[in-house]
């Protein structure tokens, strides 16, 4: 056996030992009371907030190599913690805690002709895979939704924020023994190699789902090497329509929001169509709030936007940006707006702004996006500001959760079935 294959080996075995565990820790925690799961969650809220100084200091070692590594400013941004993300990652886990419970949960009962009772009962899905980039967040939301739906979990964050998810794992594996549950409810896959990320995916039988969150490389390779269901939190390549009917003032105030509030997260807008009927006021508008972005428009938008507008390729069309770029394009209604986004869009999130009711209601029925908005910044695509408290991702495929992914999404139904002697003729 060269020395190669002997690492891919003992790679293989490290992996299967690291879900043999979540499974068994599984079995431990979705038998667990409610109030056993929301005390270990307070316990991780608690933890977090008392390791802050440990988890900051890991975060600097992982911004300094990121530095080094000359990282974009959009994956620093989303790398960077502070001390009041800090207090957010606490906050979100408590929020999670607070929460209505779901295991247990009676979706629907059905009393039969022949007297069978039958219920539909909510339960969770036993062990799920989370990998992701360059955000330490996910770290902690993931663990959090997956114990509070009464799951196991396993996390393979990016090698850029290696230390700040360690950091945040001894954190929270703290917070579960505080509460007697397993700390191997929630692991960190021991290896960024993608090879070990190709192991985990394998394990159909210890696995329930896998949910990669991150740019198209990762998730194109999480999908060629799965065995288990994959749910893609694909990328944000997310559209404004402004309708020709719309308040100029607040539809520049709105793409000004949802491009440069926070341009490095998928809910940012990429992507402004423009009705042609409004385009001649609109875009040197939108020139004038925009001295910081860098716009790339179609012919149409360069006439009326000047030389601040580049000339757009039929890549920017499809591009998510992540950083202070918006492609900017006219069209010719709404009609033109909505087969533009089918084209180039990949189900993310779009908004229309627009005080015609008509309108506004053709494009939430007929775009078919996991978020549609009218009259609102893209940026609230996102489990806090949608009520789910924190996220595991925005799912853009239909199957079995589309759009912001709460606790709810890591559940599934099973039939609960009570007779009184009945059998079948």
């Amino acid at each position: 056996m060269t020395a190669s294959v002997a690492r891919g080996v003992e790679r293989a075995q490290l992996i299967r030992s690291v879900a043999e565990a979540a499974r068994r820790a599984a079995r431990v925690v979705a038998k667990a009371p409610a109030e056993t799961r929301r005390a270990a969650l307070l316990a991780i809220a608690d933890a977090i907030e008392g390791s802050r100084s440990e988890i900051l200091a890991a975060n600097a070692r992982d911004l300094a190599a990121g530095k080094q590594a000359n990282l974009a400013p959009a994956m620093l941004d989303r790398l960077a913690l502070d001390d009041a993300r800090v207090a957010g990652l606490a906050r979100a886990v408590r929020e999670i805690a607070a929460a209505p419970e779901l295991v247990g949960r009676v979706e629907r009962t059905e009393t039969r002709p022949n007297g069978l009772v039958v219920e539909r009962v909510r339960i969770p899905l036993g062990v799920i895979a989370m990998i992701y980039e360059a955000r330490p967040n996910v770290t902690t939301d993931a663990a959090a939704l997956c114990l509070k739906a009464g799951n196991a979990c396993i996390l393979r964050g990016g090698r850029e924020a290696h230390e700040s998810n360690h950091a945040l794992l001894r954190a929270v594996q703290r917070g579960l023994v505080a509460a007697k549950l397993p700390a191997e409810t929630v692991q960190l896959v021991p290896s960024t190699d993608r090879e070990a990320i190709a192991e985990l995916v394998k394990l159909d039988d210890l696995i329930d789902l896998c949910i990669p969150r991150g740019g198209e490389g990762l998730i194109r390779f999480v999908s060629e090497h799965a065995r288990v269901p994959v749910i893609k939190h694909y990328k944000g390549v997310c559209h404004i329509y402004v309708h020709s009917a719309t308040e100029l003032a607040d539809a520049v105030a709105i793409v000004v929001n949802a491009k440069t509030q926070r341009p490095g997260v998928c809910n940012a807008v990429e992507t402004v169509l423009v009705d042609r009927a409004i385009a001649a006021a609109f875009v040197p508008a939108l020139v004038a709030a925009m001295p910081g972005v860098e716009l790339r428009g179609d012919d149409t938008a360069r006439r009326l936007g000047g030389p601040s507008i580049r000339a757009a390729t039929d890549d920017d069309w499809y591009a998510e940006y992540l950083e202070l770029i918006l492609a900017v394009r006219v069209v010719d209604g709404i009609d033109a707006a909505i087969e533009h986004i089918e084209r180039y869009g990949s189900n993310h999130t779009e908004s229309i702004l627009t005080t015609d009711p008509g309108l506004a209601e053709q494009f939430l029925r007929e775009v078919d996006s996991s978020t549609v908005m009218v009259n609102a910044s893209t940026r609230f695509a996102d489990g806090g500001e949608l009520g789910l408290g924190a996220e595991i991702g925005i799912s853009t495929t239909r199957l079995h959760a589309y759009g912001p992914m709460g606790a709810e999404g890591l559940t599934t139904t099973k039939f609960v079935v009570r007779g009184n002697g009945q059998v079948r003729i």
